[in-house]
C-alpha cells in the first residue's frame, strides 16, 4: 500500500504496544527490510535526554511544562525522522496521539495549543497508518505490577488512563482507515498474527 510507510503504536500503559512494536521490527529485520525503530519521548539522543527528565518519579512538573517538554523532545526527533521519512520504513513508539490523548483528553490541556505546535514541527512529516492497543482496567493493573520498576506515567489513577484512552479512541474515529484497534486482552498470538498481516500488506 505504502512504499515506506510511517507506522505508530499507540496506547496506554500496559496494553502491549511496545511489544508488539518490537516484534514488527524483528520481523522486518528477519526479511532484511530496511527500517528505523524509535519511541517518544526519546528517539535521538537529545530526546532521550529530555524522557529522563520527564518520566523520573522525582519529576513534578505542571501540565503545560509536561506539554512543551514532550513537544521539545519531538522537535529534537524531527530531523531524524525526516532525514529517513519515505526512504526507509519508520515504526514508531508513541507519537502525535498520545500528546493528544494525554495532554489534553487526560490532563486537561488546550487542544488548539497542541495541534499548533505539532502542526510547525511536523510540517509534512505524516503517519500512514497507526495500531491502537485497547486494555481493560484488570489487565493493565497486573501487567503494571509486573514491571520492574515504574515511571512517573505508571503511577496515575485509573481513572485518568481511562480517559486517555476514551481519548485515543476519539481520535482513532476521526480517521477509521488509518487505524486498526488491537485488543491486547486477547491471547496475544492472534494479536501477533494480525499486526504482522497487516504490515505485510502496508509494505
Amino acid at each position: 500500500m505504502f512504499k515506506k510507510p510511517v507506522i505508530v503504536f499507540e496506547g496506554i500503559e500496559g496494553s502491549g504496544k511496545s511489544f508488539h512494536i518490537t516484534n514488527v521490527s524483528n520481523y522486518l529485520k528477519k526479511k532484511n527490510i530496511d527500517h528505523i525503530k524509535l519511541r517518544e519521548p526519546g528517539g535521538s539522543l537529545n530526546s532521550e535526554k529530555i524522557r529522563n527528565i520527564i518520566l523520573n518519579k522525582k519529576s513534578n512538573f505542571n501540565k503545560e511544562t509536561d506539554l512543551l517538554l514532550y513537544l521539545a523532545a519531538r522537535s529534537e526527533n524531527i530531523s531524524l525522522l525526516k532525514r529517513y521519512y519515505k526512504k526507509k520504513i519508520i515504526l514508531i513508539d508513541r507519537f502525535t496521539d498520545s500528546t493528544v490523548a494525554y495532554q489534553h483528553y487526560g490532563l486537561g490541556v488546550n487542544l488548539n495549543l497542541i495541534n499548533t505546535i505539532n502542526k510547525y514541527l511536523l510540517k509534512d512529516f505524516k503517519v500512514n497508518f497507526t495500531f491502537l492497543n485497547t486494555v481493560n482496567k484488570k489487565n493493565m493493573i497486573k501487567r503494571l505490577g509486573l514491571r520492574k520498576s515504574l515511571n512517573r506515567y505508571d503511577k496515575f489513577n485509573n481513572n485518568f488512563y481511562q480517559k486517555v484512552q476514551k481519548g485515543f479512541l476519539k481520535i482513532s474515529n476521526k480517521d477509521k482507515k488509518r487505524y486498526q484497534i488491537i485488543d491486547s486482552n486477547l491471547d496475544i498470538s492472534i494479536n501477533k498474527s494480525l499486526i504482522i498481516k497487516i504490515i505485510n500488506k502496508l509494505i
